[in-house]
């Protein structure tokens, strides 16, 4: 079984975050997941962008849920990265669904709810799942525990992931016992304990964000079972060197 390479929100290194233009490089890169991150606009519209608020990536201020969707589409959320990607838009998460639905890529969603707990974040994203047939190779992701066990009651077969940077002591039990079907670490939680754990109980293992090439084949030598990188390409160039060189993998 080989690492898979998820695109932390898209290419992010090469393209600004959670745009179309990270996402679409990504994907000709041959990144085997995208992962994104939404939020709820004011007229509840789920949109995919990192931030409580628009400073960091957009020309604007304020709070995501105080813009509707029409208001954040007019927003420029490219020119902070580059000016090549002047006027670059915000999208909802449905118009990226419906890029992604016809392509062999799977999707890692999270939900950005441990800051801001959205009403009816969850539903709004499942129905979406559903309507575009995508349910069945998305995982959704949150630090929010409390969503964990929300989405458990949605669907149960839909995979879930608690995400987390903290040495919480029982981590991968306490997440099987929110209905977790995956751990998602932050690198610096990495260890073979770890991986054995969730080896035994048949919980995927996946690690963020790995930019760093030592960071890499420490997870490919470890088989944590995906990463999440802002740099797909040199992530797939090292993992080739990495399985070319090591048979036993």
């Amino acid at each position: 079984m080989k690492t898979l390479v998820y695109a932390h929100r898209g290419a992010s290194k090469l393209a600004p975050e959670n745009t179309m233009p990270a996402f679409q490089l990504a994907y000709e890169m041959g990144a085997e997941g995208i992962e994104t991150d939404v939020q709820l606009s004011k007229d509840g519209i789920p949109v995919l962008i990192h931030d409580e608020t628009v400073r960091r990536t957009t020309n604007a201020i304020g709070f995501v849920q105080d813009y509707t969707y029409e208001q954040l589409q007019n927003l420029d959320a490219g020119s902070w990265f580059s000016e090549k990607f002047e006027n670059t838009p915000i999208i909802s998460l449905e118009e990226f669904l419906a890029w992604a639905e016809g392509k062999n890529i799977d999707l890692n969603i999270e939900l950005k709810n441990n800051v801001i707990d959205y009403s009816d974040l969850e539903k709004k994203v499942y129905q979406l799942l559903i309507k575009y047939k995508l349910a069945r190779r998305t995982t959704i992701s949150s630090f929010n525990p409390a969503s964990i066990e929300r989405f458990k009651h949605i669907d149960r077969k839909i995979a879930t992931a608690l995400l987390t940077s903290q040495r919480i002591k029982g981590l991968v039990d306490y997440a099987a016992g929110l209905g977790a079907h995956a751990l998602h670490i932050k690198h610096r939680l990495l260890n073979s304990a770890i991986v054995e754990q969730c080896f035994e109980k048949d919980m995927a293992l996946r690690v963020y964000t790995i930019n760093r090439v030592s960071l890499m084949k420490k997870c490919y030598q470890l088989k944590a079972d995906a990463i999440f990188t802002d740099v797909p390409d040199i992530a797939i160039d090292q993992r080739q060197l990495f399985t070319g060189g090591n048979h036993s993998y």
